[in-house]
């Protein structure tokens, strides 16, 4: 590795570790929803507000995430983005009340907009060859992010069990949820730190008349014969009559004849990118394992296999984005991903529920069973129909309180299936959808709209990801794991049509080829030629 290289990667990871302090923040509520829910004593509405609340936090702040990044530079947006983390984790842990969690987690929410600066950043310091691989880094990140929040939520409620003076002292045992949420207090801190060390996007301190100065970053990052020539092609292509555009110019020209096709293909992965449910899955990876009848403590050690697996996957997309391109893994991805969701529909349709003898006298440990006589050796051919008794014989509060482990005697199913099912989706995401939504982000878009387009796509991705997570739990109630299920495999199938008609290949083509390929082309958006 040259030290032209090894600069552009020191510089993409930095700032790709913000997607780190995403994944922590994103999975470590995950660990806290049954705590916090027992504490507080949430609404299934809420539940949903405590963990779509960030969703929330994030569709305000990229309003003027652009704005930020166009005016003060990439650079200290960033570092303004990494202190509300900061603020953030310490607020959610501390938090007295359910509205002072939903609040600080609100606040984390406007943090969110580092994804899509992140991706801005990269894509605009790295070499072309190498774009996919450095863009696709921040989803590296995040899934390591995510999968060190599984092991911390493990870690923390393991401790929370153990009869020792000190966690009886620090209040691990009582206040076990608030350890979970603080896990990202020091990692966070440590991001505002390195984030001191990177430059400004070369790109940014030319439309800001800054050409010298950007010079100087692309010495870093290129050979002397190819520093000039890029520093040329981002002169020409910031001068071509939208030098230091407005905020409104910047909109316009989005909706442009030239960038309409980048700007629907865009729309198209950040909607589905979504809707095919990967934060409801992430985020509620508990519940859903509960009902699978997993039991709490199982629950929570699956979600480490969620984290690796994550890992290796997104390693996998990383290794290969650069060299397949990235229509083949979208393609490939989706096809998996549908597949797999349909499969957990099918397993779950064909679950049955009965409480047995042996099962009540196994609950009577944790529960009064008395009220449960009259459910014995009935059986009930949906988790939506058994939920309903246990609320009309146990009441509302000790049903949901006990659900885990009620399910966990009941349930009769193909739960390898639902596994397997649920491991594959998110291997399929990770491999495909989840990073080449950002590296087309970085790509699509040319420079004199970035700073809007970006984030903008992040605005309709974050829309859909805090609908799909403020309704999981609603939907739980109303559609069962099946409906659910079933909803997230037919969107993967959309997804899959839609992407595989309208994508065009742009693997190896510097941001302005891309322009160029996207504006001048008469036929179809997609030439699959290419």
């Amino acid at each position: 590795m040259t030290s032209y290289q090894f600069a552009a990667v020191r510089y993409a990871a930095i700032v790709a570790f913000g997607g780190f302090i995403f994944g922590l923040d994103a999975a470590l509520i995950s660990g806290v929803v049954r705590d916090v829910t027992e504490v507080f004593d949430l609404s299934a509405f809420q539940v949903g507000l405590v963990v779509g609340s960030p969703g929330y936090g994030v569709l305000f702040a990229l309003l003027m995430a652009g704005y930020f990044a166009d005016k003060l530079g990439r650079k200290k947006t960033l570092q303004i983005i990494a202190s509300l983390y900061v603020i953030s984790a310490v607020t959610s842990a501390i938090a007295p009340t359910y509205e002072t969690l939903v609040a600080a987690r609100f606040l984390g929410g406007l943090a969110f907009t580092s994804l899509s600066l992140a991706s801005m950043y990269i894509g605009e310091i790295a070499p072309p060859k190498a774009r996919g691989k450095l863009v696709a880094m921040n989803q590296m990140a995040i899934v390591v992010g995510l999968s060190a929040a599984y092991l911390s939520v493990f870690g923390v409620h393991w401790l929370s069990e153990q009869e020792t003076g000190w966690v009886s002292s620090l209040k691990i045992d009582s206040e076990t949820w608030r350890w979970m949420l603080g896990v990202e207090i020091v990692p966070a801190l440590l991001w505002v730190l390195l984030l001191f060390s990177i430059p400004e996007s070369p790109r940014w301190l030319v439309l800001r008349g800054r050409n010298e100065e950007a010079k100087q970053v692309l010495a870093k990052l290129l050979p002397p014969e190819q520093c000039e020539e890029e520093l040329q092609a981002i002169c020409d292509s910031s001068h071509h009559g939208h030098q230091d555009r407005t905020v409104w110019h910047q909109l316009q020209d989005l909706f442009s004849p030239a960038i309409r096709k980048a700007l629907i293909i865009a729309v198209v992965i950040a909607f589905f990118q979504q809707t095919v449910g990967i934060n409801a899955v992430m985020f509620y990876a508990p519940i859903i394992f509960e009902q699978v009848g997993l039991g709490t403590n199982a629950a929570l050690f699956n979600g480490v296999y969620i984290g690796l697996i994550s890992v290796v996957a997104t390693a996998l997309a990383l290794a290969l984005i650069d060299r397949l391109g990235r229509r083949i893994l979208i393609i490939v991805g989706l096809v998996v991903a549908g597949v797999s969701l349909l499969s957990c529909a099918w397993a779950f349709s064909n679950a049955t529920y009965t409480l047995s003898a042996e099962a009540l006298a196994s609950l009577a440990e944790y529960l009064d069973v008395s009220g449960l006589q009259g459910l014995l050796g009935v059986t009930f051919d949906s988790d939506l129909s058994f939920k309903a008794a246990l609320a009309e014989h146990l009441g509302p509060k000790l049903a949901r309180d006990n659900e885990a482990v009620l399910f966990q005697y009941a349930a009769t199913m193909n739960s390898t299936v639902i596994l397997l099912g649920v491991l594959a989706f998110i291997a399929a995401f990770q491999f495909s959808i989840g990073p080449v939504m950002w590296v087309l982000f970085s790509e699509l878009f040319p420079i004199h709209v970035r700073s809007i387009a970006i984030p903008a796509m992040a605005l309709v991705a974050s829309i859909v990801s805090a609908m799909v997570q403020q309704l999981f739990p609603i939907q739980l109630e109303v559609m069962g794991s099946s409906g659910v299920f079933l909803s997230y495999g037919v969107s993967a199938v959309l997804a899959l049509v839609l992407l595989a008609w309208l994508m065009p290949e742009t693997k190896g083509k510097t941001i302005e080829e891309i322009e160029t390929m996207l504006a001048s082309s008469k036929e179809q958006i997609v030439d699959n030629k290419q």
